[in-house]
């Protein structure tokens, strides 16, 4: 009876050991209308709700009031152990598909499917923890842009039962928790393999580790770290073999790269480098905006014929730089996001080569920039005399269609600065220019101004619009071209190039000399009476 007895204690006691690890995910427990234990953000409101629920006496209601992600997050810290997996489930109830939840487990994991509406759906998770400690699980709420509007610009969804349990197995085991890269930058000379084992004691004689390095001989009985010697170009295949009673009981493998450097003098060359690749930018480029919202460092920068964009999570480049330096070898890796090429530097810098560099926008039209935006990206541009399809103020992380004014060509002007003055601002209902960054969201070319001064309305009560006007031949491939309107006066044209060069500054009655031009792309800007207005002009 008593072998019987504390035989049932201690498989109780084991059973509590890996149980449910999340306080409060039943979301039984609130103090104050404040559910406990968890934080949230002022993009959602947080209730207690009793009759939507999936499990117990109460669930958790958030109404979501906004399109900014990041104020949506739903958040508690927990502790994982190395080597250990951990079952995660979370039950979602949509009451509309205005929005969608999404899982935080140490990283944004899985959607609830938001056209699976006023019913319990489940989102589940695996996850093997790479080290022992504390990590951040919730959730985070996505607007559905197509949607949030029509309802009433908010949505509502129910929680219950976030769980987090861990698996439990008497097996022996092995787990690799670094790398977690695949890929190393020129320059590193040596990667340590972790891992952790499960379920088998080291120091009993016959129970060992051993590892293998692509076709190298084995080496037995290692402890963690293990040190791997690398050089540039190396490939690496890691095997990590578990030993209990001399025998094999677990096998993982682990591979990874040091990449080779190649040397570029341009942005353009970076620009038509291979993904995934190392580059040495060896000429100066200008940072021409520094991104002081987030966590990402961002930087914007270009030289004569290009931009990029520099995309620094780790904080790499860590020594001071200001918008107008100029930076000269830059080291890094070379990545994509959403169709917009990055630079991922991979060394500090030791300083700005030259200060206070200006930048001349690029004039570049709607129908430019939508057809041709590839060759604007990450550079700053002047998208020239547009309208806004919209009215109200600018909001953060909101996309906008201009229109040329009096025409039809179209492109997307995007708030995406959500730290700066333009927030909060009238939308202008004149005709205007705008400055800002070249960008692009999977295909679809954008603007991106940075200031409220970069939505330019200086001009547009002195504009006209380009139907009061004719401009032809256009393309044009002789000497000439007549430009005409319904007043016939004389007209003051300025003409540019897409790199903001004026290459013409004339007064003309009708007809223009365009002899000295250079096949390519050209703005005209067009002054009569006191108006303007501005046209693109193709020569052949």
């Amino acid at each position: 009876m008593n072998k019987n007895y504390l035989l049932l204690i201690a498989l109780f006691i084991s059973s509590l050991s890996f149980g449910q690890i999340v306080t409060n995910g039943g979301f039984e427990s609130w103090t104050g209308g404040v559910v406990d234990s968890w934080t949230s953000e002022a993009g959602t409101t947080v209730e207690e709700e009793t009759t939507i629920v999936n499990g117990g006496a109460s669930s958790a209601k958030f109404t979501v009031t906004t399109q900014t992600q990041g104020n949506t997050d739903f958040r508690q810290t927990i502790n994982v152990e190395a080597g250990k997996i951990y079952d995660v489930s979370v039950w979602v109830y949509q009451a509309d598909n205005a929005a969608r939840a999404r899982v935080f487990f140490d990283g944004y994991q899985g959607y609830s499917d938001p056209d699976v509406l006023n019913t319990w759906q489940e989102i589940t998770y695996e996850y093997t923890a790479m080290a022992t400690g504390p990590i951040d699980i919730g959730l985070r709420f996505y607007d559905i842009s197509s949607n949030w509007a029509g309802n009433g610009s908010m949505s509502v969804i129910y929680i219950d039962d976030y769980t987090v349990t861990e698996q439990v197995t008497t097996t022996p085991s092995l787990t690799i928790t670094a790398p977690t890269a695949s890929s190393f930058a020129p320059g590193t000379s040596s990667v340590d393999v972790e891992y952790v084992t499960q379920n088998v004691d080291l120091m009993q004689a016959g129970n060992y580790v051993n590892v293998t390095v692509n076709m190298d001989p084995t080496d037995v009985d290692v402890t963690s770290p293990y040190t791997v010697t690398t050089m540039n170009g190396g490939m690496y295949d890691v095997t990590v073999e578990l030993y209990e009673n001399n025998m094999v009981v677990d096998t993982q493998m682990v591979s990874f790269s040091v990449g080779n450097e190649t040397q570029v003098a341009t942005i353009s060359e970076l620009r038509n480098g291979t993904i995934g690749e190392f580059y040495e930018l060896t000429g100066q480029a200008v940072i021409s905006y520094i991104v002081t919202e987030g966590t990402r460092n961002q930087k914007y920068i270009q030289d004569a014929g290009a931009g990029i964009l520099i995309d620094d999570v780790a904080g790499t480049l860590s020594t001071p730089l200001n918008i107008g330096d100029g930076i000269v070898g830059l080291r890094g890796q070379l990545t994509q996001f959403s169709g917009v090429l990055q630079f991922v530097p991979s060394e500090n810098l030791p300083g700005a080569a030259t200060t206070g560099n200006s930048l001349t926008p690029l004039y570049v039209t709607a129908n430019e920039l939508a057809t041709n935006g590839e060759v604007y990206e990450s550079r700053l541009i002047r998208l020239l005399n547009v309208t806004f399809s919209d009215m109200g103020t600018f909001a953060d992380n909101t996309n906008y269609t201009v229109t040329t004014d009096g025409g039809t060509d179209s492109t997307v002007c995007r708030v995406s600065f959500g730290d700066e003055d333009i927030i909060g601002t009238t939308i202008p209902s004149v005709p205007v220019d705008i400055i800002g960054l070249g960008s692009e969201f999977n295909g679809t070319y954008q603007i991106f101004p940075r200031y409220a001064s970069d939505v330019d309305t200086t001009l547009s009560n002195d504009e006209f619009d380009t139907t009061s006007f004719s401009m032809y031949p256009n393309p044009a491939n002789g000497a000439t071209v007549t430009i005409t309107s319904a007043s016939n006066s004389t007209k003051e044209v300025q003409v540019y190039s897409i790199l903001g060069k004026q290459v013409i500054n004339t007064t003309i009655t009708n007809t223009l000399n365009v002899a000295e031009l250079q096949t390519g792309i050209y703005v005209v800007k067009i002054t009569e009476n006191g108006k303007s207005a501005t046209k693109k002009l193709v020569i052949k």
